[in-house]
């Protein structure tokens, strides 16, 4: 039996919380959040995969061959929620948001939000 790895569970626990909190916040801002989320912890960057985030409405836009106006409003949404999701980061994190980087994809229906650390804990 393996040694258990105490880092290695703060870490997941980390990646949970964050994972929570950005399903959280896009559906308190969309009216619905996306099925599925992953977040990855990579030194200084932090990415969440975010599947299954479209509305009904926005599913039925792109269909329709509107894909254009649900990415901007997707940004739009992005934008907004910026300094929720920076704060909720830097709470859990302990450490500072160099930058912030949203993007979407419409088929396959996949976001993406993306923060580099500043490398350096937030004081208490």
């Amino acid at each position: 039996m393996s040694p258990s790895h105490p880092d290695a569970t703060a870490r997941g626990e980390q990646a949970s919380s964050i994972s929570n909190l950005v399903v959280k916040l896009a559906g308190e801002y969309t009216g619905r959040g996306p099925t599925r989320a992953r977040t990855y912890l990579n030194d200084d960057l932090i990415t969440v995969v975010l599947k299954d985030t479209l509305t009904k409405g926005e599913r039925s836009l792109v269909r329709d061959g509107r894909e254009e106006v649900v990415m901007s409003m997707r940004l739009a949404f992005q934008q907004t929620m910026r300094p929720d999701l920076i704060a909720g980061i830097e709470e859990i994190t302990g450490r500072g948001v160099h930058a912030f980087l949203s993007a979407n994809h419409a088929d396959p229906d996949i976001a993406i939000e993306s923060f580099v650390m500043d490398g350096s804990a937030q004081a208490a």
